[in-house]
């Protein structure tokens, strides 16, 4: 083994994408994730979140100076023009950091980039392999209300946002089927790891 073995894994929101990640990560893959990441560009004294309240306004922060993120989501969720802006100032930097950390990977490491927006930002051609986490709208729907609380309409909303499953699944090389058990997908994500050409 000498050159990284490089996975984009993505899926919609509730499908289950992190608990693959989180399986990868017990299987030994190096797991880079742009949530995390997302976070970490917009701390308080970052050049990111400056720019976000160059961009949005004081009253995107807290108290503490630290981003609002349900302020600014609901700046961002229903304009498509603001959320472009957003992710213009997000994006950039969490790909530099992943780039930075893929870097530092060990030869021979599986480096799984964990990227909700993956295939809305065009990047699933950065990859060894796409793999997806799929689920029925529906089951992501009843997650979203009665595990994470939120109101269905705002469920859908998120939802709206994010690229359909069809255009998720035509940009994938493997789709995990997460409408069954926890147990059944951590069995299917055991499968392709074993089978990963390394």
């Amino acid at each position: 083994m000498s050159e990284i073995v490089s996975v984009g894994l993505t899926g919609g929101i509730a499908s289950g994408k992190s608990a693959a990640a989180a399986r990868l990560g017990e299987l030994g893959a190096v797991v880079i994730d742009a949530d995390v990441l997302s976070r970490q560009v917009v701390e308080p004294g970052t050049q990111g979140l400056a720019e976000i309240v160059g961009a949005f306004g004081e009253g995107v922060l807290t108290d503490g100076g630290a981003l609002d993120r349900p302020a600014l989501g609901r700046i961002v969720f229903n304009d498509d023009e603001a959320r472009a802006r957003l992710n213009g100032i997000i994006h950039p930097r969490v790909r530099q950091e992943s780039r930075r950390l893929r870097d530092a990977a060990p030869a021979g490491s599986v480096v799984v980039e964990d990227i909700p927006l993956l295939v809305e930002t065009g990047q699933q051609h950065r990859f060894d392999t796409l793999v997806v986490v799929a689920a029925p709208r529906e089951e992501r729907i009843r997650r979203l209300t009665g595990d994470r609380g939120m109101d269905r309409s705002e469920a859908e909303r998120r939802i709206a946002a994010q690229a359909t499953d069809e255009q998720r699944a035509e940009a994938a090389d493997v789709v995990l089927d997460n409408s069954g058990t926890l147990e059944q997908l951590r069995a299917q994500v055991d499968e392709f790891f074993a089978g990963l050409e390394r």
